[in-house]
C-alpha cells in the first residue's frame, strides 16, 4: 500500500509542478474546506484548485494546493507559485468572493477580477425575506443577460434604485460590486456565459467533493492532495484530448486586444514626453 501511495504521490507531484507554457488569458479559482487530522485534533483546511484556459482554447487544471486558511497571504503565495511555473498572460480571474483574494489578484497579476454572479445572487437572497426572493432574483439575473456593458450598467442602476426602499442592503452591495460583477463584458460576447460565474467547473468540483465526502477526515495533507490530484489529473487529460472549450478564433481576438492595450499603454508616456520636449520655454503650461 505504501509503494502504491508513493507512486501516486509522484504522479501528482509531477502534475502539480509541471511548467506552464504559453498564455492563459482566463483563470478560475475555487476553494473547498476539507477536514484534515493533525496532532491535537482535526483542522479545517482549504483545498484550492486553479483552472485556466490556454490561448489555444483548451481548459487545463493549472494548480492545486492545501492551505491553512483563505487569507490574502495564502492566496498571494498560491498565485505566485503559479507564476513561478510560467503562468502568464492572465487577463481575467473568475472566482467566488474568497477572503483576501481580490487584493492578491491585483498584486500578483494586476488584472480584473470577475466575481461569480451565481454565488453573488445566492448571497443577496440571504439578505431578503423569502417572499421577496423571486422578485430580487429575477431583477439581478436580468442584469447579466444584457447585450452590452453599457446596458448592463444601466440595468444595474435601475435594479439598485428599485431595491433601495425594500432591500437597501442588497441595493448597496449591488452598487459596490458593479465593477467586479460586470468585468466579463470587456471580453468577446461568445465567452460571456462562461466567464460570469464558476458554474462551468461545477461538475468537476462536485466529483472532487463526492470523493472527499466519502473519506470524511483525511489523515494528512498528502492524502488530500493525492485524492484530489489524481481526479484532476484524469480530468485534465480528458480536456486536453477533447474539443476546445473556446474557439481559437475568439482566443486570438482576446490576445490581439491585449497586445493592442499593452502597446497603447506603453506608447502614451513616450507621447507625453515628446509633447513636453517640444513645448517652448515661453509657452505657459495651460497653453497646450
Amino acid at each position: 500500500m505504501s509503494r502504491l501511495c508513493r507512486g501516486l504521490d509522484e504522479q501528482v507531484a509531477v502534475f502539480r509542478e509541471r511548467p506552464l507554457e504559453g498564455a492563459y488569458p482566463y483563470l478560475w479559482l475555487d476553494a473547498k474546506v476539507e477536514r484534515v487530522r493533525e496532532a491535537g485534533g482535526v483542522r479545517h483546511k482549504a483545498l484550492v484548485i486553479a483552472y485556466g484556459v490556454h490561448h489555444s482554447g483548451r481548459r487545463e487544471v493549472v494548480g492545486i494546493d492545501v492551505g491553512e486558511a483563505e487569507t490574502e497571504s495564502f492566496w498571494r503565495a498560491f498565485l505566485r507559485s503559479l507564476r513561478a511555473r510560467g503562468l502568464d498572460g492572465v487577463q481575467l480571474v473568475v472566482s467566488d468572493a474568497h477572503a483576501g483574494l481580490a487584493a492578491a489578484i491585483a498584486k500578483v497579476f494586476g488584472c480584473p477580477w470577475q466575481r461569480c454572479t451565481v454565488h453573488f445572487l445566492r448571497d443577496m437572497l440571504g439578505h431578503v425575506a423569502r417572499a421577496q426572493q423571486p422578485l430580487v432574483s429575477g431583477a439581478i439575473r436580468g442584469i447579466f443577460t444584457a447585450g452590452s456593458a453599457a446596458e448592463a450598467r444601466a440595468r444595474l442602476g435601475q435594479v439598485a434604485d428599485q431595491l433601495a426602499v425594500h432591500a437597501p442592503k442588497v441595493a448597496r452591495l449591488l452598487e459596490d460590486a458593479e465593477a467586479d460583477l460586470l468585468a466579463f463584458y470587456a471580453f468577446p460576447a461568445e465567452h460571456w456565459s462562461k466567464l460570469r460565474s464558476t458554474n462551468p467547473l461545477e461538475r468537476v468540483n462536485r466529483e472532487v467533493g463526492r470523493r472527499s465526502d466519502v473519506v470524511g477526515i483525511f489523515p494528512n495533507d498528502a492524502a488530500l492532495l493525492r485524492l484530489a490530484g489524481m481526479l484532476l489529473l484524469e480530468q485534465n487529460d480528458e480536456w486536453l484530448v477533447g474539443r476546445r472549450y473556446l474557439s481559437e478564433t475568439s482566443m486570438a481576438l482576446v490576445l490581439a486586444n491585449a497586445a493592442h492595450d499593452h502597446e497603447r499603454s506603453t506608447s502614451s508616456p513616450r507621447h507625453d514626453r515628446l509633447v513636453i520636449h517640444r513645448r517652448s520655454p515661453a509657452t505657459p503650461p495651460n497653453a497646450t
